[in-house]
Parts: C-alpha cells; structure tokens; sequence
C-alpha cells in the first residue's frame, strides 16, 4: 500500500537579482525558512535532493555542488543527490525525495534549490541556455522548430535588435504556431501577462512588482513578434526548500498537523515522437494524465494553479494541455479572466515565471512554495478563496517539438 507523503516545511528566499550573496547562502536561506516552517531541526532531516542548473557553468562548481552548498550551513553526514534536470530540476529533487519516502528508506526529506544567474558577463549566463537541447544538432533543432512560425505576417518595429538567447525566438515561433492553428491572438497572450503582473503586486517574494495592463504589455519593448519584454521571464538568483515527510515523520516535528499538505501524486514524462499537431501526445498532456489518474482528481476538481510560463505564452499552453481547458481556449480563457484570482481556475496567482522570476533549480520548488500557502489559506491578497486541490507543471529542455521534460504535482488539503 502507498504510504501518505505530506509537505510539512516551505521556505523561499526573494527571486530577483542577489549580487552579494552567494549560492549557498540563498540555499541556507531557504533551508532556515523551511525548517521553521516545519517546526523542525537540521539534525532531523534523513535526506537531501539538491537542485541546480546553472551552478556547474556559471560558478564552475561541479560534481557535489550539494554536498559543497550543504556543508557551509551544517545539512552534513546525510545521503546527498545531486539533480540537474533543466527547468524541471527543483520538482525532479522534489520527487525523488517522495520516492524515497514512499520507498520506506527515510520520513523526513528535503528538496532544495538555488541558482545565482545574475553574473557579470550577461551574455554567458544567456549562453547557458544553448545546452538544452541535443548541442550536436542545435541548428537543425533551430531549423524545425522556427519553422513552426512561418505563414504568419511579422508587423514591423516588432523585433529588438538587442542579442537575447536564440530561444526566445523560438518561444515566439510557438506563440505564431499557435495563432495558426487556434487563433490565439497577441493580445491574449498579453492579457496573460498582464494578469501575471498584476498577482504579483501581491507577492512580496516576487522579482517584478509593478502592475500592468494589457495595453502597457503591448506596449512594452518588443522582443520577437508576438512577444514583447513584459511578456517574458528574467535572469533570476533565489533559493527555495521543501521539507516532505511521512505520517511518522510529521508526528516527530513541532510544526502544527492542520498545516501539513498532501502529495496527492507526482508524474514525470520525457519527450517522444510526434508531429508538431499531435498535441494529445504532447510530454505536457501525458504528464498531466497520468499524475489525475494516481491523485484520482480530474481538471475539472482543481482549485489553483502554478504552471511554468518562461514567456505568457507558456501559461496557454500548459493550461491546455493540462485540460484546464479545450486546446485553443486559453487565450479567450485568459482575456475573459478566467484565471486570474477570483476567476474560475486561477493560474500563477505567485506571479508566475515571469513576473516571480526563475531561477532554474529553485523555479519548481518556488511553483510548490505558492501552492502550499494558497492551500494553507495564508498567501494574503492572492488567496485563493477555498483552495483544497493544488496543480503543479514544470517543465524543461527541447526534443523534437517538446520539452525535454515535465513534471507535475497535485497537492491536496
């Protein structure tokens, strides 16, 4: 029989841009908030996951960056897994930190994140980008997936002549596929944005504050037709820890039980073949499928959720394919305001990747951070009113015409 895993511990440091600090500070951070959090004790904690993905180029750290962030704040003696799992790195460590508690090998666990991505030499930490994907073919997977965006008119005065990493361009090829084959307008997907901007307002943990309306997002600087600067997530540092247990485990810490929340089920998918059109076999949709089917819960019982939107344009298609929605009705979905707080199925009331910010190891564990608040009824002026079913994607790397991986989570109270 399945054992019941409970998250009973969450920190988070600010996303944003941390200058003077380095990465184990914002991890010890976040390590600190959590075990507060949890009412627990360094000494308590059975095992470790650590996720990054930028440490090992960008600080030159490889090998044990766990081991090395870990021993400079006392997290010591312990078994250590190092995850790097692109953009699904936090939520990879996450569940394999359920894995082992379902396997029986620990109760208390924690999964932890940081990433310093603000360096002096900008255009390395965007370079960075480029091993997410088969390096061996990267033009060839440029070709096919830029591909995907032709047929559609580009207006002129809509394309920066600034240097941003090659898949922002690609993100807008998808943006333009989608306009294709479903109407998906530019204004939609700056309602998703504006929204975005607009939860954030309330979240003090959040890199980008400031509210804005549509026609500010449309306004704001181009990057490549459709998408514009405000539609887009930034280079982010920031640490995020979650402390999981079982049923024994949390009878062992201080915290208070009502405040425990339920891992209902946790999914992985890695990309496989298909056409750019085969959209029921997308990684997404099959990740999705399969964490309703263990939770036993369906779209339709979900309260709130966290989806990874690295541009506005991420949200529609996660929410699609996640079947929060029919495929094509996100954006009108969107401008109608069915997602945004107090709407039918809010979507990142943090703020999401682009207003939160996204510092690649801990963006997933952030995503899980938001989650628990709204399900424990604390995140404030974004509550969710009634949240008890909590929906999680994160996703990563390029195969083919997908992610190279997903992962999702379904939290429950």
């Amino acid at each position: 029989m399945e054992r019941d895993i409970f998250i009973a511990g969450v920190g988070m440091t600010p996303f944003g841009r941390h200058i003077d600090k380095a990465v184990w500070q914002l991890a010890g951070e976040a390590v600190d908030l959590a075990l507060k959090d949890a009412g627990a004790e360094m000494a308590q904690i059975e095992q470790a996951f650590y996720g990054t993905g930028t440490q090992p180029a960008l600080q030159g750290q490889f090998a044990i960056p766990g081991q090395v962030v870990f021993t400079r704040f006392g997290l010591t003696g312990i078994p250590v897994y190092n995850v790097e799992n692109a953009c699904a790195t936090g939520t990879s460590a996450f569940q394999l930190a359920v894995q082992a508690l379902r396997a029986g090998s620990c109760d208390i666990a924690i999964a932890v994140g940081a990433e310093k991505m603000n360096i002096e030499d900008k255009a390395r930490a965007l370079a960075m980008f480029d091993g997410g994907w088969d390096v061996s073919r990267a033009e060839e997977n440029a070709a096919l997936l830029l591909a995907l965006g032709e047929g559609v008119e580009v207006p002129e005065g809509s394309e920066s002549d600034r240097p941003y990493s090659r898949f922002m361009a690609i993100y807008a090829a998808m943006c333009r596929f989608w306009m294709k084959n479903f109407g998906t307008t530019q204004r939609q997907i700056a309602a998703v944005a504006a929204k975005n901007h607009n939860h954030s307002v309330h979240n003090p943990l959040a890199q980008y504050r400031k509210p804005f309306t549509i026609e500010e997002v449309l306004a704001s600087a181009p990057i490549t037709y459709p998408l514009t600067i405000a539609m887009c997530g930034p280079l982010t540092d920031g640490g995020a820890a979650v402390i999981v247990c079982t049923e024994r485990g949390l009878a062992k810490l201080k915290g208070s039980r009502s405040r425990a929340v339920r891992v209902a089920a946790t999914a992985i998918a890695t990309a496989a073949p298909r056409e750019a059109a085969e959209f029921d076999k997308a990684v997404c949709r099959r990740a999705a499928n399969i964490a309703y089917e263990r939770a036993g819960i369906g779209p339709d019982d979900v309260s709130v959720v966290e989806v990874h939107d690295a541009t506005a344009m991420g949200e529609i298609i996660a929410a699609e394919y996640l079947r929060l929605v029919p495929m094509g009705g996100a954006g009108p979905a969107a401008e109608r305001g069915e997602f945004t707080v107090g709407g039918r199925v809010p979507i990142n009331p943090s703020g999401g990747l682009e207003c939160k910010g996204h510092p690649i190891g801990a963006t997933g564990l952030g995503q899980l951070h938001e989650l628990v608040t709204q399900l424990r009824g604390e995140a404030g002026q974004r509550q969710v009113e009634g949240a008890k079913v909590a929906l999680q994607e994160n996703g990563g790397g390029s195969i083919g015409y997908e992610e190279g991986v997903v992962t999702v989570n379904i939290l429950t109270r």
